[in-house]
Protein backbone atom coordinates (compact mmCIF):
# COMPACT_ATOMS: atom_id res chain seq x y z
CA UNK A 1 0.00 0.00 0.00
CA UNK A 2 1.02 3.38 -0.77
CA UNK A 3 2.30 5.52 2.09
CA UNK A 4 -0.61 8.31 0.86
CA UNK A 5 -3.34 5.38 0.54
CA UNK A 6 -2.61 4.61 3.96
CA UNK A 7 -2.33 7.69 5.04
CA UNK A 8 -6.13 8.34 4.01
CA UNK A 9 -7.91 5.55 4.54
CA UNK A 10 -10.66 4.52 7.00
CA UNK A 11 -9.35 3.98 10.26
CA UNK A 12 -11.08 0.48 10.04
CA UNK A 13 -8.90 -0.02 7.13
CA UNK A 14 -5.73 1.78 8.47
CA UNK A 15 -5.86 -0.45 11.32
CA UNK A 16 -6.94 -3.88 9.44
CA UNK A 17 -3.44 -3.01 6.92
CA UNK A 18 -1.45 -2.51 10.64
CA UNK A 19 -2.47 -5.63 12.47
CA UNK A 20 -0.86 -8.39 10.43
CA UNK A 21 2.36 -6.54 11.04
CA UNK A 22 1.81 -7.12 15.05
CA UNK A 23 -1.87 -7.62 16.71
CA UNK A 24 -1.23 -5.60 19.65
CA UNK A 25 -4.45 -3.57 19.75
CA UNK A 26 -3.02 -0.50 21.41
CA UNK A 27 -0.34 0.10 18.75
CA UNK A 28 -2.30 -0.71 15.79
CA UNK A 29 -4.55 2.24 17.26
CA UNK A 30 -2.09 4.40 18.03
CA UNK A 31 -0.11 4.14 14.90
CA UNK A 32 -3.70 4.48 13.13
CA UNK A 33 -4.28 7.79 15.04
CA UNK A 34 -1.16 8.95 14.74
CA UNK A 35 -1.60 9.22 10.60
CA UNK A 36 -0.95 11.38 8.26
CA UNK A 37 2.63 11.01 8.12
CA UNK A 38 4.87 13.15 5.86
CA UNK A 39 7.52 10.01 4.69
CA UNK A 40 7.56 6.17 5.26
CA UNK A 41 10.53 7.05 7.48
CA UNK A 42 8.85 8.71 9.70
CA UNK A 43 5.88 6.49 9.89
CA UNK A 44 8.24 3.66 10.57
CA UNK A 45 10.11 5.30 13.06
CA UNK A 46 6.29 6.44 15.05
CA UNK A 47 5.62 3.16 14.59
CA UNK A 48 8.85 1.81 16.88
CA UNK A 49 8.34 4.49 19.49
CA UNK A 50 4.60 3.63 19.78
CA UNK A 51 5.75 -0.08 20.11
CA UNK A 52 7.68 0.46 22.82
CA UNK A 53 7.54 -0.91 25.87
CA UNK A 54 4.85 -3.58 24.76
CA UNK A 55 3.53 -4.47 28.17
CA UNK A 56 3.53 -8.61 29.39
CA UNK A 57 -0.31 -9.09 28.50
CA UNK A 58 0.44 -7.21 24.63
CA UNK A 59 3.75 -9.52 24.37
CA UNK A 60 1.66 -12.42 25.20
CA UNK A 61 -1.04 -11.81 22.62
CA UNK A 62 1.01 -11.15 20.23
CA UNK A 63 3.01 -13.96 20.40
CA UNK A 64 -0.13 -16.19 20.12
CA UNK A 65 0.24 -15.51 16.53
CA UNK A 66 3.39 -16.81 16.25
CA UNK A 67 4.50 -20.11 14.83
CA UNK A 68 7.74 -21.89 16.12
CA UNK A 69 10.47 -21.35 14.26
CA UNK A 70 11.09 -23.94 11.43
CA UNK A 71 7.47 -24.44 11.27
CA UNK A 72 6.23 -22.43 8.62
CA UNK A 73 2.48 -21.68 8.87
CA UNK A 74 0.00 -22.75 5.99
CA UNK A 75 -2.76 -20.35 6.29
CA UNK A 76 -3.44 -18.04 3.79
CA UNK A 77 -3.43 -14.90 6.07
CA UNK A 78 -0.66 -11.77 5.35
CA UNK A 79 0.45 -12.72 8.48
CA UNK A 80 1.01 -15.99 7.75
CA UNK A 81 2.61 -14.90 4.42
CA UNK A 82 5.60 -12.52 5.97
CA UNK A 83 6.04 -15.40 8.45
CA UNK A 84 7.21 -17.68 5.75
CA UNK A 85 9.07 -15.04 4.27
CA UNK A 86 11.04 -14.23 7.28
CA UNK A 87 11.66 -17.87 7.86
CA UNK A 88 13.14 -18.72 4.41
CA UNK A 89 16.37 -18.83 5.53
CA UNK A 90 15.13 -21.99 7.15
CA UNK A 91 15.45 -24.59 4.84
CA UNK A 92 13.41 -27.42 5.95
CA UNK A 93 15.37 -29.86 3.66
CA UNK A 94 18.53 -29.52 6.04
CA UNK A 95 17.44 -32.03 8.58
CA UNK A 96 20.05 -32.03 11.08
CA UNK A 97 19.24 -27.84 10.94
CA UNK A 98 15.81 -28.58 11.27
CA UNK A 99 16.11 -31.30 13.93
CA UNK A 100 18.06 -29.30 16.42
CA UNK A 101 15.47 -25.89 15.91
CA UNK A 102 13.11 -28.72 17.32
CA UNK A 103 14.97 -29.71 19.98
CA UNK A 104 15.68 -25.91 21.04
CA UNK A 105 12.03 -24.73 20.16
CA UNK A 106 11.02 -27.74 22.83
CA UNK A 107 13.92 -26.78 25.66
CA UNK A 108 13.02 -23.17 25.29
CA UNK A 109 9.07 -24.18 25.62
CA UNK A 110 9.63 -25.91 28.75
CA UNK A 111 11.74 -23.37 30.14
CA UNK A 112 9.80 -20.00 29.50
CA UNK A 113 6.54 -21.50 28.55
CA UNK A 114 6.04 -19.87 25.38
CA UNK A 115 7.41 -19.90 22.07
CA UNK A 116 10.87 -18.91 21.15
CA UNK A 117 10.93 -15.80 18.81
CA UNK A 118 13.08 -14.28 16.75
CA UNK A 119 13.29 -11.46 13.77
CA UNK A 120 14.15 -14.24 11.48
CA UNK A 121 14.26 -12.19 8.40
CA UNK A 122 18.02 -11.24 7.27
CA UNK A 123 19.08 -14.17 9.78
CA UNK A 124 20.10 -17.61 8.37
CA UNK A 125 19.15 -20.93 10.36
CA UNK A 126 22.96 -21.64 11.95
CA UNK A 127 22.89 -18.52 13.07
CA UNK A 128 19.02 -18.63 14.71
CA UNK A 129 20.24 -22.15 16.42
CA UNK A 130 23.34 -20.16 17.91
CA UNK A 131 21.07 -17.18 19.13
CA UNK A 132 18.12 -19.93 20.46
CA UNK A 133 21.22 -21.90 22.39
CA UNK A 134 22.31 -18.59 24.07
CA UNK A 135 19.28 -17.44 24.80
CA UNK A 136 18.14 -20.42 27.04
CA UNK A 137 20.62 -19.77 29.63
CA UNK A 138 18.94 -16.19 29.77
CA UNK A 139 16.44 -15.11 33.32
CA UNK A 140 12.91 -15.13 32.65
CA UNK A 141 13.12 -11.57 32.85
CA UNK A 142 15.95 -10.92 30.69
CA UNK A 143 13.51 -13.02 28.02
CA UNK A 144 11.23 -10.70 28.75
CA UNK A 145 12.85 -7.94 27.50
CA UNK A 146 14.37 -9.41 24.49
CA UNK A 147 11.00 -11.31 23.60
CA UNK A 148 9.37 -7.35 23.49
CA UNK A 149 12.43 -6.05 21.50
CA UNK A 150 12.02 -8.61 19.11
CA UNK A 151 8.49 -8.09 18.46
CA UNK A 152 8.91 -4.49 17.65
CA UNK A 153 11.85 -5.40 15.23
CA UNK A 154 9.40 -7.78 13.60
CA UNK A 155 6.34 -5.03 13.47
CA UNK A 156 8.32 -2.16 12.35
CA UNK A 157 10.40 -4.46 9.58
CA UNK A 158 6.40 -5.80 8.13
CA UNK A 159 5.32 -2.34 8.26
CA UNK A 160 8.05 -1.44 6.04
CA UNK A 161 7.20 -4.50 3.59
CA UNK A 162 3.78 -3.19 3.37
CA UNK A 163 4.14 0.51 2.92
CA UNK A 164 5.99 1.92 -0.12
CA UNK A 165 6.76 5.85 -0.91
Amino acid sequence: MKLAEFNSAEPARAAETLRPCIDVARWVETVAAARPFATKDSLLAFASQAASPFTSAEVESAMAHHPRIGERPTAATTEASMSRSEQAGVDPADSAVTEALARGNRDYEEKFGRVFLIRAAGRTAPEILRVLKERLANTPAEEDTIVAQQLREIAVLRLEGLITE
